[in-house]
């Protein structure tokens, strides 16, 4: 029997969790997005290439801001992003209901259970990865984890937060990180640029030329997205105008 005839929820031979792969294959294959924590915010960005010069660009948003304080940005499937996006956006506005101020980056976990500080999104969202997109058939129900991976951005009381969540519910804190295609020579590049006393602006400007690394074709305004949260707590997708300016910066 072959890898790919595994469940998701059983161990091939090869100790592989088969479908958890492909998810990951799939984030692999997708545009490349990228997140870089500085020292005054957080800045997320993204290629935002489009199957045909037809298609309206302002239909297209990789960026969502899933609280006034919390953004977010994927590579890999769209339609599963949409989900996630419209799932956390309802759990933030049931917390805001609850204790009536946005939901922050961290959240302290005093329960009897056990005590850590953990990142209430990315927790949820991580819950919510590995959940099964169910369809029903003839056969019964097929299953397959969520196709994206995300870098959520945000700035609380401990200061500016990246965190990146994958198809198999992991989550980690970083200073800076890509996925997507040509994810390790955006990394090694990322490596080389990121020190730790970086301006936020020479952060917007370190994800441009990553994203130049790795493209075919000139980078503009209407093929990349930008999303930015500063010290003010209010997190920002930049206007092409304003991704102008910055690329004129660079260039």
């Amino acid at each position: 029997m072959g890898d790919s005839q595994y469940s998701l929820t059983t161990f091939s031979p090869s100790g592989k969790l088969v479908q958890i792969e492909h998810a990951l294959t799939a984030v692999g294959s997708a545009q490349i997005s990228l997140g870089i924590k500085a020292a005054n915010g957080v800045v997320i960005a993204t290629e935002k290439k489009l199957p045909s010069i037809l298609v309206d660009e302002t239909s297209v948003q990789k960026i969502q801001a899933l609280t006034p304080n919390i953004g977010v940005v994927y590579s890999g499937m769209g339609p599963d992003f949409r989900v996630l996006v419209r799932k956390s956006r309802k759990q933030a506005q049931q917390y805001y209901r609850l204790y009536k101020v946005f939901l922050k980056i961290h959240l302290v976990y005093s329960t009897f259970l056990f005590q850590c500080l953990k990142l209430y999104l990315s927790h949820s969202l991580s819950e919510k990865l590995p959940l099964l997109c169910r369809s029903s058939h003839s056969l019964g129900t097929g299953v397959r984890p969520f196709g994206v991976s995300l870098l959520i951005a945000g700035y609380d009381d401990n200061g500016p937060q990246l965190y990146q969540v994958d198809p198999s519910g992991s989550y980690f804190s970083w200073k800076a990180s890509a996925m997507g295609k040509n994810v390790s020579n955006a990394k090694t590049f990322l490596e080389k640029r990121y020190t730790e006393d970086m301006e936020l602006d020479d952060a917007i400007h370190t994800a441009i030329l990553t994203l130049k690394e790795g493209y075919e074709g000139q980078i503009s305004s209407n093929n990349i997205e930008i999303g930015i949260i500063r010290s003010d707590r209010e997190f920002k997708v930049l206007s092409p105008a304003e991704i102008k300016d910055f690329l004129e910066e660079v260039e």
